[in-house]
């Protein structure tokens, strides 16, 4: 498995990344919350899916997505610091699912940076069905012009998990772009660092 590594000396924990649909791990805007992360104590792990890797569009069956994300866990758990697990968009619904079907060894708590709760302009909120399985705290850090997820609903499904919480990034869209003169990454990480320590109690 292909995977990034960075770990600040101070880590008080690993957030396990996974990359959205259409971009890898090595995309610019992971890359910058992953430096924002590192100057919080936070580690990151960025992995790839195999159709990435391989360079095709077509998305791997749920199965072989499913064994991913457990060996990309097990990688992270090498370096004996508790784990947040989620990702980008795609990457982080991935996550939950596997969460939902059997617990990941060691995780903590899961994070979605924008989870995508339906197709664009077609609101519904059949995917997050299986979050009512998920029994570890879930942070959702997600844009107020997400076309992937209408606010309203969103909202509501946060409001309805026990677990759950929900930070709107004011103006970001799915792809967290923002207005010139805002660094989306770093208006992520904050609460995404704030959050895991309350979740692990450092």
């Amino acid at each position: 498995m292909d995977t990034l590594l960075q770990r600040p000396a101070n880590a008080f924990c690993l957030y396990v990344m996974a990359h959205g649909a259409g971009a890898g791990m090595r995309h610019p805007f992971l890359q910058a919350v992953a430096d924002a992360l590192e100057t919080l104590g936070m580690a990151t792990l960025r992995y790839e899916f195999p159709y990435m890797t391989a360079g095709k569009r077509r998305i791997d069956p749920p199965d072989v997505l499913d064994r991913c994300v457990r060996e990309a866990i097990e990688r992270a758990a090498r370096e004996d610091l508790p784990l947040i697990a989620g990702g980008k968009s795609f990457g982080g619904r991935m996550t939950s699912q596997a969460q939902a079907r059997a617990p990941l060894p060691g995780v903590v708590g899961l994070a979605f940076i924008g989870f995508p709760l339906h197709p664009a302009r077609k609101p519904a909120t059949e995917r997050a069905d299986h979050l009512r399985e998920v029994r570890v705290p879930m942070l959702f850090l997600q844009g107020t012009r997400d076309e992937l997820a209408d606010p309203r609903l969103l909202r509501s499904v946060v409001s309805a998990l026990p677990l759950a919480k929900l930070c709107e990034l004011e103006g970001a869209d799915h792809a967290f772009r923002v207005p010139k003169g805002r660094n989306a990454a770093a208006e992520l990480a904050e609460p995404l660092a704030t959050w895991a320590r309350n979740v692990i109690g450092r």
